[in-house]
């Protein structure tokens, strides 16, 4: 069974003398990344890393973690180390949603059409603007954004099938 790893953050710096790291956060809020307690740093080949200690300072998350050998990380050269890492758990040991609530990570690679039953592309990342989660799909050489709006927009999501239907028409976004 391949194991899915899901990124949460990055390793953004270092704090104090004692080891930490000063973690970037991607979850919402911020500080949900500290909920898990084992995450693999993607630096060099990676490694597992058990989360020791976490707190916040002055708006910044820091946590203390073992490194590739399994002990505590006690040198700020080495965690400067991992400076630029991502951070990453495995997708299994994220928390089961709510209907109709999704991970993004779960839609990328969905294919999308329309209401009609045209091909809009297929899902390839995902992004916000600030007001609305967006899809960016790839359809060939053809970038499309599309809202992911349930209701107005989306239809309907079978991530079983990996589908997405969309009130979308494909000429909305031609110039």
């Amino acid at each position: 069974m391949t194991v899915r790893r899901v990124t949460l953050g990055r390793v953004a710096g270092v704090h104090g003398v004692r080891g930490g790291i000063k973690v970037w956060s991607l979850t919402r809020p911020i500080e949900n990344i500290f909920d898990y307690r084992r995450w693999w740093i993607a630096h060099g080949a990676g490694f597992e890393a058990k989360v020791l200690e976490t707190h916040e300072h002055a708006r910044s998350l820091v946590a203390y973690i073992s490194g590739a050998d399994g002990q505590p990380i006690t040198d700020r050269d080495v965690a400067a180390g991992l400076m630029g890492a991502e951070i990453q758990v495995d997708r299994e040991s994220m928390p089961r949603l709510p209907e109709g609530q999704y991970y993004w990570i779960d839609l990328i690679g969905a294919k999308v059409e329309s209401t009609q039953g045209v091909a809009l592309g297929q899902v390839e990342d995902m992004t916000s603007n600030g007001a609305q989660d967006v899809m960016v799909l790839r359809d060939g050489g053809k970038e499309r954004l599309i809202p992911f709006v349930k209701e107005h927009i989306v239809k309907a999501v079978d991530l079983e099938a990996g589908r997405i239907v969309c009130d979308w028409h494909p000429d909305y976004d031609e110039d």
